[in-house]
């Protein structure tokens, strides 16, 4: 198994330098990311392994479990290698029946950039999304208020970079005005293709696009074309839809998850598949 180093390529958060193939670590906690895992040892496991081939840009949050994720990663992790870049997201909180309301206020994101910083053992994180609220999609709405709280954060050093996630490019202008954002988090992958525009638009500033649900989320992609492709390739549908995206467009900043080491080189080894320009037409042709 070889790291993604050597394939993906690179892109910078700020003055951060990351490889574009990274780890989502949602998956470590329990069902419906409440609790923790079933198997503590293999989280820990799987992190670790990750690192070890290559990945230096993992992805979390602290309403993960909420809490578990975090904690895991700084069991795994910590003391973190000074190339690791730990990027976390604020906005949200969970409820004891599991839903995620918003938890936009100025206190309570102060908060949740003191909980992530506890929990995680740092003293100032790397990169901060600001999540806005809305499943998979974004709600138009005005984020002047919870930037200006990550501006002051930012100011005060506890952040380093700011991110925004489940945003429209009229809420991303907004959030430009106030602050400078190093990467945008939205949902897009091979057949949800919305942000086009917007992937090509942050591409030419320099900013990093990372989607989430790249994989198509709780209902995993699922097409004949996809699966022909793969076929025809010898990978499996989800190595050729993650190759498809590290394709599109050198700004793409991948952050698939997985509670497997087994299913985690597979994701990684998608770094290495060269799509060639009659693979891509057909995959593009999906959407």
């Amino acid at each position: 198994m070889t790291t993604t180093a050597d394939h993906a390529g690179q892109f910078r958060l700020g003055d951060r330098t990351v490889q574009r193939m990274g780890y989502g670590a949602m998956q470590l906690a329990g069902p419906h990311v409440m609790g923790p895992p079933a198997d503590r040892d293999a989280a820990v496991a799987v992190l670790r392994r990750a690192v070890e081939l290559g990945v230096d840009h993992v992805d979390t949050s602290d309403y993960y479990g909420p809490h578990v994720t975090n904690e895991i990663i700084r069991e795994a992790l910590h003391p973190y290698p000074e190339q690791l870049t730990v990027v976390t997201k604020i906005g949200a909180r969970r409820t004891p029946e599991g839903e995620w309301p918003e938890a936009l206020g100025a206190d309570e994101l102060r908060q949740a950039v003191h909980d992530n910083l506890d929990h995680l053992g740092l003293d100032a994180l790397h990169v901060v999304n600001l999540r806005m609220p809305g499943f998979a999609e974004p709600v138009e709405r005005s984020v002047a208020e919870p930037m200006e709280t990550m501006a002051a954060l930012q100011a005060e050093g506890l952040v380093q970079h700011i991110g925004v996630s489940n945003v429209s490019p009229s809420m991303l202008a907004e959030a430009r005005s106030i602050a400078p954002v190093v990467c945008v988090q939205n949902h897009y992958n091979l057949v949800h293709r919305d942000d086009d525009t917007l992937v090509d638009a942050l591409a030419a500033d320099g900013i990093a696009y990372v989607p989430f649900f790249p994989l198509g989320g709780f209902s995993p992609l699922q097409s004949a074309g996809l699966a022909s492709v793969a076929q025809r390739l010898g990978r499996t549908p989800m190595q050729v839809a993650l190759a498809w995206l590290l394709a599109r467009s050198p700004n793409l900043l991948l952050i698939p998850g997985t509670s497997s080491v087994d299913h985690l080189e597979q994701n990684l080894d998608a770094g290495a598949l060269d799509l060639g320009p009659d693979d891509l037409a057909e995959l593009d042709a999906l959407a």
